[in-house]
């Protein structure tokens, strides 16, 4: 059974018990009501009658006549106030008739009302008057009667025939019940629209249900009215379909990231294996007996198993970061950590010029060796994809609640489309696999995840002049040391850029900068970024 169908059931179920209910009560004061007015009026109509029948047998009355001639009197008292077909009976004290019969009309004997065997004053010892109903002898008329003891012994019945109460009746009772089946009718039809109407966005969500799980997860319930409790449901179940999109995108997404960090892991290991393979091939040949091609092949072998060794160890890293492994937090100067990566810069690229801004101790708290790693991560990727002796610039300093890294190179520039990707594991500007730039495409993958694990956030900005600034923000120690000074201090003045007059100077946060490394320019584009790929850069 439907659930329309049962709500309809139980409310005109309880409609129309409500209705007989209301009826009975109905039918019942009525009854009462016109039953008691019956025993008034023949209380009323008792001592008129009684008076009149005195009279009547009384000396000089026409009862001389006998007891038939005062049953023909019409006159005794309120005689001509009584219904039509009212039954008469006078007992005397010993239960015989003085007088019975239909003063106003002619009824046969037969339409008696059958009288009990004990009456009051006559035939019983009570001196009481009774009101009760009785039936005539051939069953063909219904009596009110009232039985009423007399002064000297006897009993006076007075008998009002009771057809007109029971016409009333049956006519209400056919009343009653064709109002209550209409009521009944009518009300079912307009609750069965009303609750079609009403579950009508049930029948809605069930066909939306059946067309997710055919696999269309766009689908949404619509809502008429958010403010009924079936609103309330269809925008409680679009925001749960809106979540289950989501996770379902975010499922998808993430099993393509993972079949394509699958095969560039497994493009970047086998291009060091072939080559194994080709030199341990040249040494079965022969290079075994030739001393300078035998250290050739050695040569090549040794680098290229120290480049798996390195792919291996940032894969290790990744892994680690991204199962959320705790790393080492001890408070630190991240000025004196980016210090020392600057220092090794520029003793590894001794023909650039690197420019450092120290504003003095940045309290943070973190892993020392991890966060080097980040600053020599994105001193490489400078240093890789910009022109040889173009200026870096490095800047360190306080934002607000957050100690900021930035690192300005002078290269040209990341193409906007490239921005959220270039954080991603294996990932380039440059879609080639080759190796004649950059190196694996993990370096600032690993600055993403290694930031993520400090709770920091990293992006990269770059415009159409050239040039990219990447930086990432850190929580600053707190409580921070009150002898640590914000530093206020000037942006450096990093000399111009070979080729052109452009000033370079790192980014100031909130207005258009640039971001770190590769191919082409477009819109700034700052967002801090979890596992993170690399847009034609790497560590």
């Amino acid at each position: 059974m439907t659930l329309r169908l049962r709500l309809l059931l139980v409310l005109v179920g309880i409609v129309a018990a409500g209705l007989v209910v209301a009826d009975v009560a109905i039918y019942n004061q009525l009854a009462s009501y016109l039953y008691s007015r019956t025993n008034q009026q023949l209380a009323d109509s008792a001592q008129s009658v009684y008076t009149g029948l005195s009279r009547c047998l009384g000396p000089g009355g026409p009862g001389g006549g006998g007891p038939e001639a005062c049953v023909q009197y019409f006159h005794f008292g309120a005689g001509s106030t009584l219904p039509a077909g009212t039954y008469v009976v006078l007992l005397d004290s010993t239960g015989s008739t003085l007088v019975s019969g239909f003063p106003l009309t002619n009824n046969s004997s037969t339409a008696a009302p059958s009288l009990p065997s004990s009456l009051p004053g006559s035939t019983s010892s009570a001196t009481n008057t009774q009101y009760f109903s009785a039936a005539s002898v051939d069953h063909s008329v219904q009596y009110e009667v009232l039985a009423e003891p007399v002064n000297g012994g006897g009993t006076l019945v007075l008998a009002f025939p009771s057809t007109d109460i029971s016409s009333t009746l049956s006519e209400l009772v056919w009343l009653e019940a064709v109002v209550t089946v209409a009521v009944v009718v009518v009300l079912g039809a307009m609750a069965w629209w009303i609750v079609r109407r009403g579950l009508r966005p049930l029948d809605e969500m069930a066909e939306t249900a059946g067309a997710i799980a055919q696999g269309d997860l766009t689908r949404r319930v619509p809502v008429d009215d958010g403010n009924t409790e079936v609103g309330q449901l269809g925008l409680a179940l679009n925001t749960m379909l809106g979540n289950i999109e989501h996770a379902f995108d975010a499922r998808a997404a993430s099993e393509e990231r993972l079949r394509r960090f699958l095969a560039d892991a497994s493009h970047e290991l086998r291009t060091p294996l072939t080559s194994i393979r080709g030199y341990a091939e040249m040494f079965d040949r022969g290079a075994r007996d030739r001393p300078e091609d035998l250290a050739t092949a050695m040569r090549h072998i040794r680098s290229e198993a120290d480049r798996m060794s390195e792919l291996v160890s940032d894969l290790l890293l990744l892994a680690r970061l991204d199962r959320e492994r705790p790393l080492e937090h001890e408070r630190l100067d991240l000025s004196q950590v980016v210090g020392a990566a600057v220092d090794a810069a520029r003793v590894s690229a001794p023909e650039r010029t690197i420019t450092f801004a120290d504003p003095g101790d940045v309290p943070v708290e973190g892993d020392a060796s991890r966060l080097r790693q980040v600053a020599d991560n994105l001193l490489t990727n400078a240093e890789r994809h910009t022109p040889a002796g173009t200026p870096i610039g490095v800047r360190v300093g306080r934002d607000g609640p957050s100690a900021l890294l930035e690192v300005h190179d002078q290269g040209p520039g990341i193409p906007a489309g490239e921005q959220e990707r270039i954080f991603e594991p294996f990932h380039r500007a440059d879609a080639s696999r080759t190796r004649t730039t950059g190196g694996m495409g993990l370096g600032l993958a690993i600055v993403a995840a290694i930031t993520r694990a400090h709770g920091g956030t990293v992006g990269v900005e770059s415009n159409g002049a050239g040039g990219s600034t990447f930086w990432v923000r850190l929580p600053l120690s707190v409580p921070a040391r009150p002898d640590y000074p914000a530093p206020d201090y000037p942006p450096p003045a990093y000399p111009p850029p070979a080729g052109g007059p452009t000033a370079f100077r790192p980014a100031v946060p909130g207005e258009p900068g640039v971001g770190g490394s590769d191919n082409g320019a477009g819109d700034a584009s700052t967002q801090p970024l979890a596992p993170a790929e690399e847009g034609g850069v790497d560590h």
